[in-house]
């Protein structure tokens, strides 16, 4: 062993990396690495919509590789699909979120006893509407939308809907929860009245989740799916509200 000079000479050093490590260049309309680049399977030309979508994501999402909400912002103009990064968003560092959480034509689509469905608040919307959406886990989301208190200004709305994500390289917790993308490609088509949108918005996330499986990525099964198969191999939480979510789950009980 070396004197201790030596040991505090080398303080810091390990930290250090042997290699340089490159980052793989991206793409700059759909931000994922040139050589898997998801263009093609992007619109032509940004989709021509009247709503606003305003997206809160969690810093978290922001550096995962497999993120949505920039293939959702390559299929729609800039100046309808914002993005806000952050966990709490206050009046006075955002004054345009803060107006537009005021305006009545705002809507925030976070499930909920509260919320009505969308489908209601279409057929009775003629004007452009602007829509918040959360990206982030449900926990994460959870954390975001109950401890800012600007989003419990705009109506909330949730989705009904039986539709079954193909987001399937990235685990769920219950088989109709859906990503970001697959929400907003949801919400869009109810609120422009365009079954079209969906269908397109969707088409680089197939895409996506295609060739992750055809370089070695494994399907990922909702927990909800795992649970009722007795195929959940982790460790059952402590907290028993948690647990007794797991097995209203099971027992095919709303929650």
């Amino acid at each position: 062993p070396g004197s201790a000079e030596e040991g505090s000479g080398c303080e810091g050093l390990w930290e250090l990396p042997v290699e340089r490590c490159e980052r793989r260049p991206e793409c700059g309309r759909c931000s994922r690495p040139q050589k898997v680049c998801l263009c093609p399977f992007l619109p032509v030309h940004p989709l021509k919509v009247s709503t606003c979508l305003y997206i809160i994501q969690h810093p978290a999402e922001e550096s995962r590789v497999l993120r949505t909400v920039p293939l959702l912002a390559a299929c729609l103009p800039s100046d309808k699909c914002k993005i806000l990064v952050g966990r709490r968003f206050s009046e006075d560092r955002y004054p345009e979120l803060a107006r537009v959480c005021r305006n009545p034509n705002t809507l925030i689509l976070y499930p909920g006893a509260e919320a009505t469905n969308l489908e209601e608040v279409a057929e009775l919307s003629s004007s452009p509407s602007v829509m918040i959406i959360i990206d982030g886990t449900w926990s994460q989301a959870k954390d975001i939308f109950y401890k800012n208190s600007l989003f419990r200004l705009p109506k909330q709305v949730q989705l009904k809907t039986n539709y079954s994500s193909q987001y399937v390289i990235r685990t769920q917790p219950t088989n109709t929860c859906l990503s970001t993308l697959e929400c907003a490609a949801v919400a869009l088509t109810i609120m422009e009245k365009n079954k079209s949108i969906q269908e397109t918005i969707l088409h680089p996330l197939q895409a996506l989740c295609s060739f992750q499986l055809q370089h070695g990525a494994q399907i990922h099964h909702s927990k909800e799916h795992l649970l009722k198969n007795g195929l959940y191999d982790k460790p059952m939480p402590k907290n028993k509200r948690k647990l007794r979510r797991m097995e209203l789950l099971v027992n095919n009980v709303k929650i």
